[in-house]
Formats: structure tokens, sequence, C-alpha cells
């Protein structure tokens, strides 16, 4: 199968396109300059476009005959928000048209707007299945039942935040709410919460209820446990099954290192 990506920061597009390579699959990638990892050259033909430039996003898939597209990596909130001036004449229209400028309205919008235009989105988690956060401990560092309450506490608030399309994290200590995340991103909202309450915080990251699997799928990575060093915490509870982890091996090491603890809930078994 041909499918074209639509490749943000950070590497799970790159993991994407290895995968789908992998499976014989041809991979040809849009990259935004100054966003998209280089790396992704490596598994894919690419094209590289501006931030904004919708149009000729467009007009490649189709000249590339291209009807199936998957969309991951990272594209910072903000710099959706705040960075208007640089889009071009038909991004603008797309923007000026939504009802909101949620992240979820934003991405649904997108959709819906190539799928106008006779393209497909197609689910990528058959791909990238083996990057899934399974359910229990994911490194060696267990930890003591008080940091378990708290992410208990913490992923049930963190799931009705999500679906407000706030954030996907919430960071608590003592189940008390210190932190969530709003348009800094996750990594700057661990931190803000170290600076807030100090150590030993439990930062819950979890998915949309209905998690729609062909966007916006919580990712966390070697920076997240940079962040969580720094504000001195001490537990990242994901939901299980629906947050996508990189780079495992130097992950785990990390954790380990870092006297971090990583775990993945069933978020079924907590409302039990």
């Amino acid at each position: 199968m041909k499918i074209g990506l639509i490749a943000g920061s950070g590497e799970l597009p790159i993991q994407f396109a290895k995968n789908a390579l992998e499976k014989g699959n041809q991979v040809f990638t849009v990259a935004i300059k100054n966003i998209t990892d280089k790396k992704i050259q490596k598994y894919s033909q690419v094209k590289w476009l501006h931030f904004g430039e919708a149009q000729k996003l467009i007009d490649t898939f189709k000249e590339k005959n291209i009807k199936n597209i998957v969309m991951l990596g990272k594209i910072e909130h903000y710099s959706l928000i705040f960075s208007i001036y640089k889009l071009d004449e038909r991004a603008k229209r797309f923007f000026s048209s939504l009802k909101d400028k949620k992240a979820k309205t934003i991405l649904e919008g997108v959709i819906k707007e190539l799928e106008a235009e006779g393209f497909y989105f197609i689910d990528p988690s058959p791909y990238l299945e083996n990057l899934l956060v399974p359910e229990g401990l994911v490194n060696d560092i267990k930890p003591e039942g008080k940091y378990i309450e708290d992410a208990k506490f913490g992923l049930k608030i963190a799931k009705e935040i999500a679906q407000l399309d706030i954030g996907q994290t919430v960071v608590v200590k003592d189940k008390i709410v210190v932190a969530v995340e709003g348009l800094e991103g996750t990594d700057k909202c661990i931190i803000r919460a170290g600076k807030l309450a100090g150590e030993n915080t439990v930062v819950c990251k979890v998915a949309r209820k209905n998690q729609d699997m062909r966007y916006d799928v919580p990712v966390i990575g070697i920076k997240t446990l940079e962040s969580m060093k720094k504000a001195k915490a001490k537990l990242l509870a994901v939901e299980t099954n629906r947050t996508y982890l990189l780079e495992k091996e130097k992950f785990i090491e990390k954790a380990n290192k870092y006297k971090i603890s990583v775990i993945g809930f069933n978020l079924e078994k907590i409302y039990e």
C-alpha cells in the first residue's frame, strides 16, 4: 500500500515509516521544515514544506497519487495558534471556519478538510503496536503504595480534563491536583508542578475517552523523563494500550537511572 505521512516532530513518525516499510508499504512523507526530524528520510521519500503550506501539501499528495494518509508527530498547539501569519490562504480559510481552536477541533477539522479532497485517514496503530505501553510496571523501580494511590486519583482527573480537550496530563501530590497541562505542553507542565509542589509528584497522562487512534495519541519518551528529573517527580502513570512509548530500551535505562517508576494502568480497573 502507498501511504502518505504528514510528519510533525519527534520519533513517532520515524518509527511509523520504518515499521510500515518493513511491512512492505511505500511511504511518502510531507515533512515540515525546522520541525520534522531529518531521520525520516532514511525510511521514506520526503517533500519538505514550510509550516502552514496547506495547498502545497494537498497538491503534493495528489501529484503522487496518494489516497491513504497518516498524521503523526508533534506540532505544538501554541505554534498553531500564534503562527497564523505563516499560513497560506487555504490554511487561513480553514482556521477561520473552525468553531474554536482546541487541539481536537483543529485535528478533526484537518481530517475533514482532507477527506473532502478525496483522501482517507487510516489508523496507524497496527504499525505501532510494539510501542503501546502494556499494563503493569514498565521498568525496575517499584513505587510505594502512596504513589500508586496518587496515580489512581490523578488518572481519573486527567481523563476528565482530556475529554474537555484542555490537555492530557495532570500532576498530583498527596491527592491534590498540582498542575494541569494547558497550552504549554506536557514537559513544561511537569516542571511547573515541581516548582509549585517540590519533589515526589506523580505525573498522570491519558488518552481521551473513545480516543481516535488516528491522531493525538499520548506519547512518552526520554524528554518526559528529563522533565520529571528536573521536577524531582516520582512516578509516571499512563493509560495502558492508549499511550506510545518511544525508544523503549533507552527509556527504561533512563527511568531506572533517575529512580522514576513508570506504570501502565488499565483505567477500567481503576473505575471498578
